[in-house]
């Protein structure tokens, strides 16, 4: 580093240097950076950009002279006119130093403002065309005058009592400076102003507004001087408290450890504040957290209290309070993971990948809760385990069959012994993730007792308008739950909480076709139940006409549970022939031919479509919570006095049904070929065989009226019919349930033609195909559109209609 010139050697910040010749109208400028330069202030500058250092060269060839100008944006590299203030200051440069990275520092004395005319940056550096501007001095003997100097001087001293960095001797200075311009500039240059607050002072050329202007800001900065003050004692007294509170506990610890019990509880104690501050809990979460944690501290390590805080303190920090799980936001491959899961289940599918849709497009929706009803083994729990893998989330299955106590799900209060958070709490803190899909399985079957009643505490779980404050009675402190997908599962929503149902969109999966069952035995049961029996995939192979006998003579049900369990057998059976003679072991096939060998004689008999024509038997369809069934309805008459005669366990509302029936066909005797005079010399019995299970519902309302018409009018009923639905007693023919299930029933039961209400034909869009293909539908609205169909003509009506033909013979 080298100095080029120095001819203000022995000057000071203090000095002045007099402008000694004539101030020229054009000159170099020099932009300027985050700082305003004042006449008679000595400063020095570093500067680096090309332009400025040839502008410097310039000035040192010339008379010394330089234009310091302020910039408008400081990242500007290469300012032109527009970005450069008006007014600026004419500079002298005492002294230059060249550094060894290229820049250069210029030691500067101002001399007078000066008005930028016009700038010109196409050369070297940019030059100005220039005006000085002369400053008038301040009116004599003015009391406003003296009263700003007073108050800019007072002003300056107490900013200094604040903490403002102000040097003794530009204090000095100002303590003996009268020129009220002179005073205004240098206090403004000591007050660390922005660019732009400064240059309004450098702007305004009249000494008593300038002087005003400067007290107006010195004002604002003594306010911002004060409240950082208050900021900075109350910060030092947090920081002496903390001090204070160390100091105490080293005491503490000093004591404990004479005593011979400290340094394990310290430690622990250590250990908790460590994880509370981690957890990244809510504010109210942590500021209880921290007072539970005093009290641990205070407490005696031997207290039963001691152990009931420190199990509160283990579940609080290990509950993932803002850990969750990044979602699979990928469709096609959500969808594909759930087509290798599950067979057919297309609505339920469907639904899933809409949801899965939504939060792709917003973060985060307030989605619905969804409700999987149906029989038991269709693969609702499995379900729920194959979407969450689907959208990458931690899976937790809380069975709710037999709950009875409300605690169960709000957790119990911490004033009881054994005291412990609700199902909910439990499982997010296993998955520990604050958003994993939870099922809640079984629903329909949660219990209430003076316990209290769990399924109105599920109200808040399931409502996503309230679960994000969700608060656990053991934990004291709000959780939320928004995050977390909760889906349920249930049989029947008949025990359902009405207020409980209407949280949760209901999807209904019906029971599966032969077809769907041999498919899902191929493609899932047979793998899972050959691997489970530690044998190889080509150490049995079953034949598909196998697994279907095995599917309709072997099981009976909606679901595929007693099928896996059927398949599994037949696995045993061939595991135990391969470890008996592993060496001589070859592979078994399994056909219709060697079934009985490995599952012996079939165990169903199938109710089957009526073999003939009969008066009096009718072929029904029921519903069951194992899937649909057909159902046999006899009638007959006997002499009596009118009676109707119900057998069979039949409920209220099937009764009922059979009334209406009874009574539709006493009032429309003549028009159905009735005789009259049989209603009072006749009773009619209607039983309904498997008098062991007990059977009610409306839908077997036609059924019924269909068997009394067939036995009073005598005429037989079509042995490949069935029919369900409700009937008033006018006749109409009201929509009934379950028609998936029944239907499947009709179909394995090899009927022909299923007669069903008229509003329940868009229950059909449903069905497979190849149900459609097999069965003629037939849809009425009266009752009396079902016996022409479903009722053959009376032997007596045929012989009549011969005897009428003989004699026109």
């Amino acid at each position: 580093m080298s100095e080029v010139e120095d001819f203000s050697a022995g000057l000071s910040e203090g000095d002045v240097v007099e402008p000694m010749m004539q101030i020229p109208s054009e000159l170099p400028v020099l932009p300027l950076r985050d700082i305003v330069i004042y006449p008679f202030m000595i400063v020095p500058l570093f500067v680096s950009r090309d332009k400025s250092i040839k502008a410097v060269d310039e000035a040192l060839s010339q008379n010394r002279m330089i234009m310091l100008v302020s910039q408008k944006d400081v990242d500007k590299e290469e300012p032109a006119q527009d970005d450069l203030y008006k007014v600026g200051t004419v500079a002298v440069i005492m002294r230059m130093l060249k550094l060894p990275d290229g820049r250069i520092r210029i030691l500067i004395q101002g001399l007078s403002r000066a008005r930028v005319e016009s700038v010109r940056t196409g050369s070297d550096y940019i030059k100005a065309q220039i005006t000085p501007v002369s400053e008038p001095l301040a009116p004599e003997n003015s009391l406003e005058v003296e009263a700003l100097v007073r108050n800019v001087r007072g002003s300056m001293e107490r900013a200094t009592s604040l903490g403002k960095n102000i040097s003794p001797e530009v204090l000095a200075i100002i303590a003996n400076l009268e020129d009220a311009g002179r005073l205004a500039d240098l206090s403004a240059s000591n007050l660390e102003l922005k660019v732009e607050d400064a240059q309004s002072v450098l702007d305004i050329t009249e000494p008593v507004p300038r002087l005003r202007r400067v007290n107006d800001l010195l004002s604002k900065e003594i306010d911002v001087l004060t409240v950082q003050q208050e900021i900075n004692t109350q910060a030092r007294a947090d920081i002496d408290r903390s001090q204070r509170e160390y100091f105490l506990r080293q005491q503490l610890k000093a004591i404990q450890s004479e005593l011979g019990e400290g340094n394990e509880l310290f430690e622990e104690i250590e250990q908790y504040r460590d994880k509370i501050l981690k957890a990244k809990m809510p504010e109210n979460a942590e500021e209880e957290s921290l007072r539970q944690l005093k009290k641990l501290e205070r407490m005696h390590p031997d207290t039963a209290e001691t152990a009931t805080l420190r199990n509160w303190l283990d579940i609080m920090t290990d509950l993932p309070w803002t850990k969750a799980s990044k979602d699979n936001l990928n469709l096609k491959k959500a969808e594909k993971i759930l087509d290798e899961d599950h067979y057919g289940l297309e609505r339920v599918k469907e639904r899933i990948v809409e949801a899965l849709a939504v939060r792709k497009l917003k973060e985060k929706p307030k989605g619905s809760i969804l409700c999987l009803v149906g029989p038991p083994g269709v693969g609702k729990t499995s379900l729920g385990r194959s979407i969450a893998r689907a959208l990458n989330r931690k899976f937790v299955r809380l069975s709710l069959g037999g709950l009875h106590d409300e605690a169960e799900i709000r957790g119990h209060r911490r004033t009881y012994v054994g005291a412990m958070p609700g199902r909910i709490i439990q499982g997010i803190q296993q998955a520990e993730t604050n958003n994993p899909l939870v099922m809640l399985d079984e629903i329909d079957k949660v219990g209430a007792d003076f316990r209290g009643d769990p399924s109105s505490a599920l109200l808040e779980v399931l409502d996503p308008e309230q679960n994000s404050s969700f608060r656990d009675n053991y934990l004291g402190v709000t959780f939320d739950l928004s995050n977390v997908m909760f889906m349920t599962t249930a049989n029947v929503l008949d025990t359902i909480q009405p207020a409980l149902r209407d949280r949760m969109e209901i999807i209904s999966l019906s029971g599966y076709t032969e077809e769907e069952k041999l498919e899902i035995a191929r493609r899932h049961l047979v793998p899972k139940q050959v691997e489970e029996n530690g044998l190889e995939k080509e150490d049995i192979k079953f034949d598909r006409r196998a697994l279907a006998k095995i599917i309709s003579e072997y099981t009976q049900e909606a679901g595929l549970r007693q099928l896996e369990r059927e398949i599994g057998k037949v696995c045993r059976k061939v595991a135990r022939i391969k470890a008996e003679d592993e060496d001589k072991f070859t592979a078994v096939k399994v056909t219709v031919q060697n079934l009985k060998t490995f599952l012996r004689a079939p165990k169903v008999f199938p109710e089957e479509a009526l073999k003939k024509d009969e008066i009096g038997i009718v072929t029904g369809l029921a519903w069951t919570a194992v899937g649909g069934d057909i159902l046999f309805i006899e009638a007959l008459k006997t002499k009596g006095k009118g009676k109707l005669l119900l057998t069979g366990q039949l409920g209220e509302v099937m009764q009922e049904s059979a009334q209406a029936a009874f009574s539709y066909a006493k009032a429309r005797a003549g028009e159905l070929g009735i005789n009259e005079d049989d209603f009072e010399n006749y009773d009619i019995h209607i039983h309904l065989p498997e008098g062991a299970i007990p059977k009610d519902g409306p839908s077997a309302g036609i059924t019924l009226a269909t068997a009394i018409v067939s036995v009073l009018a005598q005429r037989p009923v079509r042995k490949d019919v069935a029919m369900t639905g409700e009937i008033t007693l006018r006749g109409n023919v009201l929509p009934i349930g379950g028609v998936k299930e029944k239907i499947l029933a009709a179909r394995r039961a090899h009927v022909k033609k299923v007669i069903l209400p008229e509003p329940n034909r868009r229950d059909l869009e449903d069905l497979p195909q190849e149900v459609l293909d097999d069965l003629t539908f037939i849809f009425v609205e009266n009752v009396r559109q079902v016996f022409p169909e479903a009722l053959r003509e009376s032997k007596i009506a045929i012989e009549s209609g011969k005897s009428r033909s003989a004699k026109k013979a």
